[in-house]
Parts: structure tokens; sequence; C-alpha cells
């Protein structure tokens, strides 16, 4: 068991948001968390997982036609 739980306050900051955005992902059960007691605990791989599926690659640059200059 090597994954770390991270507080909503932790990963607020690792995501660069407020505490609200974390708190909203779980009570949407978006992200995968723990709950210990009262308390609640995102694995550190759910937050990559989390990060992961929602990155978005850039697109390749299209190509630019030359045009040929009216007649």
């Amino acid at each position: 068991m090597t994954d770390r739980y991270l507080s909503v306050d932790q990963v607020a900051e690792l995501l660069g948001t407020t505490v609200r955005f974390p708190r909203r992902l779980i009570a949407e059960r978006r992200i995968t968390f723990v709950k210990v007691g009262r308390h609640v605990r995102i694995p550190e791989s759910a937050l990559a997982a989390y990060i992961e599926e929602r990155t978005v690659q850039p697109m390749r640059p299209r190509r630019v036609r030359a045009r040929k200059a009216a007649a």
C-alpha cells in the first residue's frame, strides 16, 4: 500500500482550485474517495487518474494551402 491519501485541502491546492471544487467532485461521485470516520481522503492515484482522463492533447497544426491570386 504505497498510495498517499490526500485531504480535500491538499487536492484543492494541487489542482489550483478552491476547496469547493474537490468537494463537488466527491458529492457528485466523479472521483474515487475514502471515508475515514468523518474525514474524506482522496488517493493520489485517483487524483492522477482523474487528471489523466481529462487531459486534452494539442491538435496538430493544419497545413495552410497557398491560395491562387484572383485573375
